[in-house]
Parts: C-alpha cells; structure tokens; sequence
C-alpha cells in the first residue's frame, strides 16, 4: 500500500538518484579510492555544516542545506555500495552496473523506513529538522565508534543500519524542506 511518506520518499530519491547518476557520469567512481572511514567523515562534513547553519541562523556560502542533505543520502548510498563491492578492486564501475545495488539499498532502506513509521507512527513529522540533524551527527559518531573497534559490536546494529538511519533521517529532513515537490 502506498503512503503518502512512501510516495514523498520516492520523490526525494528519484532526485537523488538523478544527481548520483550524472555526478558518475561527470566523474566515474572516483569515491571507491576512499575508506569507509573517509566517506563517514564526508558526511560529517556535510552534518556539521548543516548544524552550524542552524545554530548560527545565516551561512555565508549560498549552497542551501538541501544539498548538504542530498549530500548525506548519496554518501550514505555511496558507504552502502563500498561495502557491497567490497571484493571487487576495480576503480571504475559503470553506473549501470551500480544502479542495481543503488536500488536495492534504497529499497532495503525504504522497507526499514515503513516498518519503524508503522511502528513509531511517523512521529519525524511532529519533529525539528534540528532534531533529526543532531540524529543524524549522533549516528554518525556512533559510526565512527563502530569503525573505530575495526565493525565490532556487542550488542548494537551494524554500520549499514546506522547508514540507513541515516538515509531516512536525511529523507525525513528534505521532505520538512518540500524538496520533493
């Protein structure tokens, strides 16, 4: 059944999507040089930048802070895909050989979305994008954590669910934005 949040989420990735596919064309897959600890941090930077926005209340780049949030999801997206090609040591892969598995995180990252909205009852639309940003810097320490004991953990999800988390909050914060319309 389709939802209003699942239709909004559609958009926002088809969005997303459209600007990771042109950025491949323009510059292959540059991003496989990096660690899944460099691409953690590029999205720390794009956090960081959107929290200092909203506490300072002005920016001095004009860059709004929905491409910081794109920004978020693609690099997300892009840990997802290292971690899926792990094994494989080309630099250079075709978009459409990565779409496959651009699609499948997505789609395994919108069923969590669904399942945890059933559950929490879209409380994120009675939240501050404030909120979910500091979320969003808080799984990100927890990924830097994670990856800090070498991707072990005790009791707590792994890394890939700290990037969708991440995804979904980032989604959450654009649709607050009405990037999808």
């Amino acid at each position: 059944m389709e939802t209003q949040t699942s239709n909004e989420y559609k958009e926002v990735i088809s969005r997303c999507k459209e600007l990771f596919r042109k950025k491949t064309i323009d510059y292959g897959t540059a991003w496989r040089i990096f660690r899944l600890s460099s691409i953690t941090d590029q999205i720390f930077i794009k956090a960081q930048r959107i929290r200092s926005i909203q506490e300072k209340g002005n920016q001095k780049v004009s860059d709004p802070i929905e491409d910081d949030f794109v920004g978020i999801i693609n690099y997300c997206l892009i840990a997802l895909l290292q971690i899926s090609y792990s094994s494989d040591e080309r630099m250079e892969i075709p978009f459409d050989e990565l779409e496959p598995t651009y699609d499948h995180w997505v789609e395994d990252t919108r069923g969590l979305l669904e399942n945890k909205n059933h559950d929490y009852g879209e409380a994120w639309r009675d939240m501050r994008v404030s909120s979910m940003t500091d979320i969003i810097l808080m799984k990100l320490l927890r990924t830097k954590q994670i990856e800090d004991n070498q991707g072990q953990t005790l009791v707590s999800e792994g890394i890939e669910a700290n990037y969708q988390d991440m995804i979904n909050y980032a989604v959450f914060c654009l649709i607050k934005l009405n990037y999808h319309v």
